[in-house]
């Protein structure tokens, strides 16, 4: 394969920022701004009291957890948790497409757990909210005056006919939604594009953790293979389970016209049921809503109604890239937190009010992150917007107040055009461009060489050093 030529800063993706040299320098540059809104305090302090249980302790329960020890004194803080390193889950892209190495997106779980929070390295395997418990692994029952809810979500892999996490790598399928997935495809793509051949880039039915990644290591594909001077001898397929290939109009004209200039076919409707690792396919249902008139069985009059049609097919693949149909924890289900109706209800969604991100059934829980049941994009920057209203709402619950503070759904996805340019979309729940300062000045409806610095070198450091620590 040729040598890869390097975009001018692309050298110093192992150049590693440590707190002190991050603060300095988005305090002189402006970063923090950049990266989504700046940093303010949750709430003045507040000398309520009461038994506050976290679960989850991943962006949004360690974030919270921090504001929440820096602001109540007297309160009684335990997050349960049973990780032994945190990530950094948006460097996984970067992992997979060789710009970051593997340990570059990690931290001990211990070092990031706040002062003041008790923590409870245990699973949770049930949640009861009627009587305010939480049992863990082991059968360690947790008591809770007010609940956090923030484990995450599921990768429910077993959901493709073929798939799991364990053999992620096998017959040339793989994932950058696990990091262990991540670092497999790096070296798989290096040789498929020597090869060449055909390659095919899904997402899944459902909501999803960063949306916009499985279209990141599909364009970084592309584009790896012009720097190779193979691209002539790879065909690239992007094939989605979506009505559209992206949801927000600002930014939707120019990401189609990326895919048209490349010659990456896009197939639209079209959802993953399974595939075959040894013979290297994979097969699709192509799912369309088609109206058809037929007689009304009480006045006979002809009327229009819309059914859904699933055409199956199959494909073959050389290099194959699935993403893990997703799902709010299972114990979130089984405890009655999910929506039951609409459609965040099949994969249990918490039903959660989205303004105030407080739940509509239990008053005293307050859920955020990935697992919240609300009309936004499960972004890292989603959750640096929710935690500062959450944690402002949640003690003035515990003050004996209504939760005032609102979100307003800002999420960001800096989707990779290129090595060197990111299409950086930031939007609220209305989906319109809710464009961040210094980037407000700039025409973010195309794609950026300083959103790619921001992506690279800013996001990852503002992660570790000021949205766990409960600053941003």
């Amino acid at each position: 394969m040729a040598q890869l030529d390097k975009t001018p800063f692309e050298h110093l993706a192992g150049f590693h920022m440590d707190r002190r040299t991050f603060i300095k320098a988005a305090a002189a540059a402006g970063l923090v701004a950049a990266a989504g809104g700046g940093c303010r305090p949750a709430a003045a302090g507040s000398n309520a009291k009461g038994r506050i249980v976290i679960i989850g302790g991943g962006a949004a329960g360690i974030s919270m957890a921090a504001r929440l020890a820096r602001h109540l004194k007297h309160a009684e803080i335990t997050l349960i948790d049973p990780a032994d390193r945190q990530f950094y889950q948006p460097g996984f892209t970067l992992i997979a497409a060789g710009v970051y190495t593997p340990d570059q997106v990690h931290r001990r779980q211990a070092d990031c757990m706040p002062k003041g929070v008790k923590w409870v390295k245990q699973a949770v395997v049930a949640l009861d909210p009627a009587q305010n418990k939480v049992t863990v692994a082991g059968g360690g029952v947790f008591a809770y005056d007010f609940l956090v809810l923030t484990p995450g979500l599921q990768l429910n892999w077993e959901k493709v006919e073929g798939l799991s996490q364990k053999t992620l790598g096998q017959g040339n399928v793989h994932s950058i939604y696990d990091f262990e997935g991540a670092q497999k495809t790096w070296p798989a793509l290096q040789a498929f594009v020597k090869t060449g051949g055909r390659g095919i880039f899904t997402d899944t039915h459902t909501k999803l953790k960063c949306g916009g990644a499985p279209k990141k290591i599909c364009l970084l594909t592309e584009h790896l293979a012009r720097k190779a001077g193979t691209r002539d001898h790879v065909k690239i397929d992007y094939v989605s389970a979506g009505h559209e290939l992206y949801d927000v109009p600002y930014f939707t004209p120019r990401l189609e016209a990326i895919y048209k200039e490349r010659a990456i076919d896009v197939s639209l409707n079209v959802r993953v049921k399974g595939v075959d690792t040894a013979a290297k396919k994979v097969y699709f249902n192509k799912v369309e809503k088609v109206k058809r008139d037929q007689p009304d069985p009480q006045t006979g009059k002809l009327v229009t109604v819309e059914e859904t049609v699933t055409t199956p097919f199959t494909e073959e693949y050389d290099f194959l890239h699935l993403v893990p149909p997703q799902s709010a924890p299972d114990f979130v289900r089984q405890a009655g937190l999910g929506w039951t109706e609409g459609k965040l209800a099949a994969d249990a969604w918490a039903m959660v009010d989205k303004a105030t991100l407080v739940h509509l059934k239990y008053p005293n829980i307050v859920c955020l992150g990935d697992a919240a049941g609300i009309p936004t994009s499960k972004t890292s920057a989603a959750v640096r917007r929710q935690v500062p209203v959450a944690a402002r709402n949640l003690i003035a619950l515990l003050e004996g107040k209504a939760p005032a503070a609102k979100y307003d759904g800002y999420a960001a996805c800096p989707i990779i055009t290129d090595y060197g340019h990111v299409l950086l979309c930031e939007f609220d729940y209305d989906k319109k461009p809710r464009s961040s300062f210094p980037f407000s000045l700039l025409d973010t409806s195309k794609e950026l060489w300083p959103a790619w610095l921001l992506k690279v070198y800013v996001l990852k450091p503002l992660y570790f050093y000021g949205m766990l620590p409960g600053y941003c």
